[in-house]
């Protein structure tokens, strides 16, 4: 074994991550549910998604045979959508092609879907102690900083670099690479973090050459800045007997497969399509709202407008959903947060109706009641 790698598993032992649900288990479809979860989200954000998830889908048949609108319902708010639906694309690939069991060997992993090359490495070491080393954010961060390699981690000459590193200090045996895994996912995590490094604390600072060079702020290089994109949508709240109509995105791309308003690149095409629902409803432009994506932001202007389900038939691919069962849509986060705040301030229908009813009584008695009074 490299010292490097003993002094890590050593520290492990002692400091490493305790507690997280699906920490100890040894089985694929946990290890593997778990690694899709923690790409490009925290482990604290994880955890509650990980437990809603197993508790709904305890294995992998179960999630097999689940529709994909109720896996993106759960995913809900962990954002990476595309995530979710490879996760039920490779649950059904594996029951349909490898008899429901999951490949023993880090390269027949990787060849499914939405499982890459770092991915495949954890559950081969973790279930079957395969040396298969990983490069996940925060080891490629222990690694740049421990040997200095300069560079930004995701260019293709400084990651090919970091992969030969990281396979150069894989424990021999089988039985260590779990642990060693999980140390150098926790070294990363908790104490070589992206600022604010606790170098004091780390197994590894006496051969640091970020820590010995003060270049712990340096290393590994930020990505190169891209230049700020911003798009604009306007989206259409078409409401009507207690119910919302939303569409279905295109299965990739933004919030691909994820259900939404209808979204028009125009005020004008907007109020073409509110017209087809309800000709005499006004228009009531809500303020703009703002979210932020990887590479760019999102303003997105909502118009409320007061329609018919009943006599207003959806087009394909829209359709109108209870405002009382938003929890079970799958829906993107700030999606739900503006529906919420369509179901808090739109009255019920049953009101709405009998504020109509009661417009057109006094429109009925009009002038003489009020002379009457007079």
């Amino acid at each position: 074994m490299s010292e490097l790698a003993a002094r890590l598993i050593a520290w492990q032992r002692r400091h490493g991550r305790r507690g997280l649900p699906w920490q100890g288990s040894r089985e694929p479809y946990r290890v593997w549910l778990a690694e899709v979860m923690l790409q490009q989200t925290q482990a604290a954000t994880a955890a509650g998604y990980y437990e809603r998830f197993v508790r709904r889908f305890p294995d992998l048949a179960t999630l097999a045979r689940a529709e994909l609108d109720e896996v993106l319902a759960l995913w809900s708010g962990l954002g990476y959508y595309a995530r979710a639906r490879n996760l039920h694309a490779c649950a059904r690939t594996v029951a349909r092609t490898h008899g429901g069991v999951f490949p023993a060997r880090a390269a027949e992993l990787a060849r499914l879907p939405g499982i890459g090359r770092s991915t495949a490495a954890a559950i081969a070491a973790f279930c079957f102690g395969e040396r298969a080393a990983i490069l996940d954010g925060n080891v490629r961060r222990v690694l740049a900083r421990h040997f200095g390699i300069e560079g930004f981690a995701g260019e293709a000459a400084v990651e090919r670099r970091l992969w030969v590193l990281a396979e150069s200090l894989l424990p021999a045996r089988a039985a260590d690479m779990g642990p060693y895994t999980q140390a150098i996912m926790d070294l990363g995590a908790t104490l070589c973090t992206r600022s604010a490094p606790r170098c004091a604390q780390c197994p590894l600072a006496a051969s640091c050459v970020a820590r010995r060079a003060g270049r712990t702020a340096e290393l590994p290089a930020p990505r190169p800045p891209r230049p700020a994109a911003h798009r604009r949508a306007h989206w259409l709240l078409a409401v009507g007997d207690d119910c919302v109509l939303l569409e279905r995105r295109p299965p990739v791309g933004l919030w691909g497969g994820l259900l939404a308003p209808p979204s028009f690149a125009s005020r004008r095409a907007l109020a073409l399509a509110a017209q087809t629902l309800a000709a005499a409803a006004p228009l009531r432009r809500w303020p703009p709202r703002r979210h932020a994506f990887t590479h760019f932001t999102l303003e997105f202007t909502p118009y409320l407008v007061e329609s018919a389900p009943a006599t207003a038939a959806a087009e394909p691919g829209r359709h109108w959903w209870p405002l009382a069962a938003l929890e079970q849509a799958a829906l993107p986060a700030p999606v739900r947060a503006l529906l919420r705040d369509v179901r808090e301030r739109a009255p019920p229908a049953t009101a709405r109706r009998r504020g109509a009813a009661q417009r057109a009584r006094d429109a009925t008695s009009g002038p003489s009641a009020a002379s009457g009074n007079g």
